[in-house]
């Protein structure tokens, strides 16, 4: 149909003016008639020789209903429409204009969209996906990370929970090995490690917390190693909130090395040394070392003993075992809810003794070192002795826990919610 109709436009063949008229044969290749008429290649006459010329005369050639060859002066739009020209594929396209036209508004639209799902900074002062891995500063000794308080990480007192700063930890920790390129198959594991069967576990850990972020807060922290021992790393956090500079939390913490298939504890290799040596710093830890020995609790000197608590899939690493952010929750079940209610973590103390799997069953117990829980509107701060032992007693974290009352620290104050907010 649309051979057809480009033929018909160039070639027409019907509506054609029958002037003289003329008659052909019905069959292609027919016999034409003896006499020709004025269209053909003789004239039967003279004087149809000079009437052709004058009807030649009064009615131009045409191609495709257009006139070609004669100048006329300017019609009327109601002569241009009154006009008899066939209908032709031509003469019925839209205006080629006006196609143009939306062709390029309909790409530049295109182009527009493309744009703006463009994520890349156009600035080169901005910073590049701040809340992704992270970046190596300090001469590629310390890593940095921002993190963006969300609204499922804050707790009653509208702060961020003690365990998502300590996830927080945990994950620049992470992200600092494998941006270092040492990341092998393991959980934070280095190649050679990987090689040799062995793992991080994490032996101390000291925190102190000088102020909570709240929700929408962009906190920024910064990581680094350092040699302890001869078989031993630790590791430091410095947490300040990104938009004041403030100090949030300090960290620092000890790790050893384990056999992943024996689970016991395994001296450093020299080869492993190599490889993760060039980034340790020389530095003293970032918190003076709390040397005070945790005393030893047991169901007549506990406070408060919380029992069957046990580890859910989720709470599992891929090292199978659980992991010690999970501890810290463990250890609050057991603490008195008036402190919880009245007070804040200040300040905490942990020592890993031993690894808890999936099977295991905890006990929680908890003492409170010289008041009485009864009056801690006056009592000031508060000092707790924790444990976590399995059922049969064996020993997987002690720990001690400094509480300070909430809102005591003049650099947040949370007052209450408006009247008829959700």
């Amino acid at each position: 149909m649309v051979a057809a109709a480009a033929a018909a436009a160039f070639f027409p063949l019907g509506n054609l003016p029958n002037e003289s008229g003329a008659q052909t044969s019905g069959k292609l290749g027919g016999t034409a008639p003896a006499s020709l008429n004025a269209r053909g290649m003789k004239s039967k006459s003279s004087a149809s020789r000079n009437l052709q010329v004058k009807a030649s005369a009064q009615a131009p050639p045409k191609v495709n209903g257009f006139k070609v060859g004669v100048v006329e002066g300017p019609r009327t739009e109601d002569e241009l429409t009154s006009s008899s020209h066939p209908r032709t594929f031509i003469n019925q396209l839209p205006d080629w204009s006006m196609l143009l036209a939306a062709i390029t508004t309909i790409f530049l639209a295109a182009e527009k969209q493309w744009m703006m799902l463009d994520w890349k900074p156009k600035r080169s002062n901005e910073l590049i996906d701040s809340f992704s891995w992270g970046r190596i500063v300090e001469e590629g000794l310390v890593f940095r990370q921002n993190f963006s308080i969300r609204s499922y990480e804050i707790g009653a007192d509208k702060t961020a929970s003690i365990e998502t700063m300590m996830n927080h930890l945990q994950e620049t920790a992470l992200n600092h090995v494998k941006s270092a390129g040492l990341l092998g198959d393991g959980f934070g594991s280095t190649p050679e490690m990987c090689k040799k069967n062995l793992i991080w576990v994490v032996s101390r850990m000291q925190v102190l917390v000088d102020r909570y972020p709240t929700w929408g807060d962009v906190v920024q922290v910064d990581t680094w190693v350092a040699a302890s021992g001869k078989n031993g790393m630790r590791r430091d956090w410095l947490i300040r909130d990104c938009n004041t500079g403030d100090i949030l939390m300090r960290a620092s913490s000890l790790w050893v090395m384990m056999n992943k298939e024996t689970r016991r504890l395994a001296k450093m290799p020299d080869e492993v040394r190599a490889e993760i040596g060039s980034h340790f710093v020389d530095t003293p830890p970032i918190i003076d070392e709390d040397s005070r020995k945790l005393p030893k609790l047991n169901d007549e000197t506990a406070d408060y003993i919380r029992s069957g608590l046990t580890p859910r899939w989720n709470d599992l690493d891929v090292n199978q075992h659980v992991n010690n952010v999970k501890y810290i929750g463990w250890i609050l079940e057991s603490a008195p809810l008036p402190i919880l209610e009245s007070h804040e973590l200040a300040a905490m103390t942990l020592e890993y003794r031993r690894e808890c799997r999936r099977d295991s069953v905890v006990q929680s117990l908890t003492s409170v070192m010289g008041n009485n829980v009864g009056d801690l509107a006056h009592s000031g701060s508060v000092e707790c002795q924790h444990l976590l032992r399995l059922e049969g007693g064996a020993e997987i974290v002690k720990g001690r826990t400094e509480w300070r009352p909430k809102f005591a620290n003049s650099f947040r104050t949370v007052g209450p919610l408006p009247s008829g907010s959700i």
